[in-house]
């Protein structure tokens, strides 16, 4: 009876007799052992999840990084799992780490920001290589979890990010302004062809101004109008055809009266006297 053993549905038995491992597995579900000479090892076939500690490496441009990743990895292989490798899951680790480092140090701080993918699966094949055919252990996905950038480093992005967003605004307003203009001279060629457009564009433009809140506007005297009354002027009647054809000239200038001095002046001492003094009658005097 101690000789009866379980094999779980996801792990394969390997039998040691005398301490040679015999060939094949157990597969799961019940097994019979000799208790005296057989010894039976159970394998975990499942996949296992793996956290990378982080690695503080230096890319190829220089640029100090920590990364931590996530491996993922599963035995194909139990008796190679079990007999060429001492303890699986302490060397896939150890693999891993050595190998993140390698990889960082050939990549750009650009390439493990921006091309993940590309990494992820350079770096599976890096810790691949010397893990599936000697360990039987098969590495099924590698992900690099997160990338930790120095406060310079951070710094002199957010900055770099800024102007280049202040550059695509300064191209964008230019751009706007460019089409604006072309615009804006079609609109002048139609208008120049038709002046009473012009008008038109006034006007819309005073009611727009005066919607908004009462306010008092002066309006200048459109070209356009005196040039009409220049064409009008030869049929109107005299009066307003001379007022119109003289409304630039200078007002008029009035009349001084011109003060004549009396053709005879007393000759005697009258001339100088005083006004209030009374002349002497010459009974009196």
């Amino acid at each position: 009876m101690l000789g009866f053993k379980i094999v779980t549905q996801y792990e394969r038995g390997i039998v040691f007799r005398w301490g040679r491992a015999l060939p094949g597995t157990r597969e799961p579900g019940l097994t019979w052992v000799n208790p005296f000479t057989d010894r039976l090892r159970k394998v975990n076939m499942q996949i296992v999840a793996a956290a990378v500690p982080g690695q503080e490496a230096i890319t190829r441009d220089n640029v100090t990084l920590r990364v931590d990743a996530v491996v993922y990895y599963r035995v194909v292989d139990p008796l190679k799992a079990l007999i060429n490798v001492q303890n699986y899951t302490y060397a896939v680790s150890q693999v891993a780490q050595t190998s993140l480092r390698s990889v960082i140090g050939q990549s750009n701080m650009d390439q493990l920001l921006s091309e993940r993918d590309k990494v992820n699966a350079h770096l599976k094949d890096v810790i691949d290589a010397p893990t599936e055919q000697p360990w039987g252990i098969r590495v099924e996905r590698v992900e690099i979890k997160d990338v930790s950038l120095p406060e310079s480093m951070k710094r002199s992005m957010s900055r770099q990010a800024e102007a280049e967003r202040e550059r695509r605004a300064r191209i964008i307003n230019a751009d706007g302004e460019y089409q604006a203009s072309r615009k804006l001279a079609q609109a002048a060629a139609i208008m120049a062809a038709d002046p009473a457009a012009l008008q038109l564009r006034l006007l819309q433009t005073v009611v727009e101004v005066a919607a908004e809140k009462n306010s008092t506007l002066v309006m200048p005297v459109p070209v356009e109008l005196l040039r009409f009354f220049d064409r009008a002027a030869p049929g109107l009647p005299e009066p307003l055809a001379a007022a119109a054809q003289n409304q630039d000239a200078p007002p008029p200038v009035p009349a001084v009266p011109v003060l004549a001095a009396p053709t005879r002046l007393p000759t005697d001492g009258a001339r100088t006297a005083p006004f209030n003094t009374i002349p002497k009658s010459p009974a009196t005097a």
